[in-house]
């Protein structure tokens, strides 16, 4: 069976709600590729050894799986996929791919605006340079994807007219948001025509005409897309 949730940040409880064999969709930072050390790769042993695939889709408190040497191209769900040799259960969609998961086109574009980069970089924490599309990216997948439908669309951040500002924090000046990411979306989802799009990144479970945001949810991946309740 096919699942999708939100995101994960290193605590893995909802995998309790899932059986051997199943596969689990993640919305962006996994975090399997955090340290990029002994840390990281416990971890990924102890999720390998579950016999449950995770489908995850880059966020941007993780590092790009091309950037870590282990990982290579291989072919999953009729498109390009990362994996590493180790750990065949955990899968990384390519920015921009287009795949088909039960019978769905599918259309995958991870990466994200860390909204406390600036904190980030002042105190010597972990952040990532290129944790968003690069202007190349953006372009490269416009001109791929323009005017094509798509049955789901998955991504970690989501358009910009649809961003949830209630859960904003209010800490944060907005004003210094990099929201790039999201006027691209905004572009992308004026640009092609879609039966549904799921993202994360907001930590909200919510839905807004046919964007559903997913943090703590699970719901199969099926064409009734029904809410997980164990």
């Amino acid at each position: 069976m096919f699942y999708i949730t939100g995101d994960m940040h290193r605590n893995f409880d909802r995998l309790s709600k899932l059986e051997y064999g199943d596969t689990l969709i993640i919305l962006g930072d996994v975090g399997i590729n955090v340290y990029l050390d002994e840390r990281d790769e416990y971890l990924k042993e102890y999720l390998n050894s579950l016999g449950i695939k995770l489908f995850c889709v880059r966020g941007n408190h993780e590092e790009r799986p091309e950037n870590i040497s282990t990982y290579k191209k291989s072919v999953m769900f009729n498109g390009e996929v990362y994996l590493e040799d180790k750990y065949q259960n955990l899968i990384f969609a390519v920015d921009g791919e287009e795949y088909n998961i039960c019978n769905k086109s599918v259309l995958v574009m991870g990466g994200a605006y860390s909204i406390d980069a600036e904190y980030r970089i002042k105190n010597n924490l972990i952040w990532f340079k290129d944790e968003q599309l690069s202007h190349d990216e953006m372009v490269s997948i416009y001109n791929k994807v323009c005017g094509k439908h798509y049955d789901v669309v998955l991504t970690h951040t989501c358009p910009y007219k649809y961003e949830p500002k209630e859960v904003f924090k209010k800490k944060i000046d907005q004003f210094k948001v990099d929201r790039s990411m999201e006027c691209f979306f905004d572009l992308i989802e004026y640009s092609i025509s879609y039966d549904k799009w799921y993202c994360g990144h907001f930590h909200t479970d919510k839905c807004i005409d046919n964007i559903e945001f997913m943090f703590k949810n699970i719901k199969k991946f099926n064409k009734s897309m029904e809410l997980l309740k164990k």
